[in-house]
């Protein structure tokens, strides 16, 4: 009678997820952070692991952690596997809900760009529903539930250049006439693009120092607000303030004008195929962008 051999114990899933975030991360804290975790958590389920294999995949450090020779042999494995098992769930959920596009993008390129666009586009596609998620930093899309990223960046589609120049009320443009009037005035500062000043005056101002003086803001939606309500003079990201200048609400007082290297780019993990919903969101949307 044939006996079959015992089965060898599977490695639980959810640990060696956290052992390749953690190794190509750098950290457990950065492991925790993308995989939505306590770092407690990261850290007990690589210990299972490094007991279930019987071998070290980490050497505990003074200022963290670092890989053994084994985990630096096997990572880049584990890293393929995982994009590959993600990419799998992403095109696994669009045939489960082909009608649906998940859009990941910068909180203020959501509330001035997109927020804007969307009635026009539901308009286009009533049978598409579009849903944004607002985020700091670009998200790997190869692991995370979304179709889509617009992020300021050297990777994906161009929508539009990003071009810094002042902006305000047309009020108080009338009392500028050079970019050294700036000195007289409040000028707005965003805290995620606080070197948009001196890049700006650098430019602008060429062997003078410059120095914003007023307000720091935290949501460049605000700040934008603000700048329209006369509070000051704010660096515009073209793409951004596009819809208060076509207004008139905001105003560039003077001619000079500066390209930053990262655009506004539109990203998506997987080729898409035309004629489905997230192929039409990204072709439309690269065509309002432009």
């Amino acid at each position: 009678m044939a006996v079959a051999p015992p089965r060898a114990k599977d490695l639980p899933l959810t640990a060696l997820r956290a052992f390749e975030a953690a190794a190509r991360l750098g950290g457990f804290a950065a492991a925790a952070t993308e995989l939505g975790v306590t770092p407690g958590a990261v850290t007990a389920h690589v210990k299972a692991l490094e007991a279930a294999l019987g071998a070290a995949l980490f050497d505990r450090i003074a200022k963290g952690v670092r890989l053994t020779p084994l985990g630096q042999r096997v990572l880049p494995e584990f890293t393929q596997a995982f994009d590959a098992l993600g990419l799998a769930v992403h095109a696994l959920r669009l045939e489960a809900a082909p009608a649906v596009v998940h859009i990941a993008t910068l909180p203020a390129i959501a509330q001035l760009f997109l927020s804007p666009r969307l009635p026009d586009l539901r308009a286009q596609m009533p049978e598409v529903v579009i849903s944004i998620t607002a985020m700091e930093a670009p998200p790997n899309l190869k692991r995370a539930p979304y179709d889509l990223s617009l992020f300021y960046g050297d990777h994906g589609q161009i929508l539009a250049e990003d071009e810094i120049f002042p902006v305000c009320a047309p009020a108080l443009a009338a009392r500028l006439h050079h970019p050294a009037d700036l000195v007289q005035v409040p000028c707005l500062t965003d805290s995620a693009w606080a070197g948009d000043w001196a890049l700006w005056a650098a430019h602008a101002l060429p062997g003078q120092s410059f120095a914003p003086r007023g307000p720091v803001f935290s949501l460049y939606a605000l700040a934008v607000a603000e700048a329209a309500g006369g509070a000051g003079v704010l660096m515009g990201h073209g793409a951004l303030v596009a819809g208060h200048l076509a207004r008139g609400a905001l105003v560039a007082p003077f001619a000079q004008r500066l390209r930053l290297p990262h655009a506004l780019r539109l990203w998506s993990a997987r080729p898409l195929r035309s004629g489905q919903p997230v192929e039409r969101v990204a072709r439309w949307l690269h065509g309002v962008g432009g």
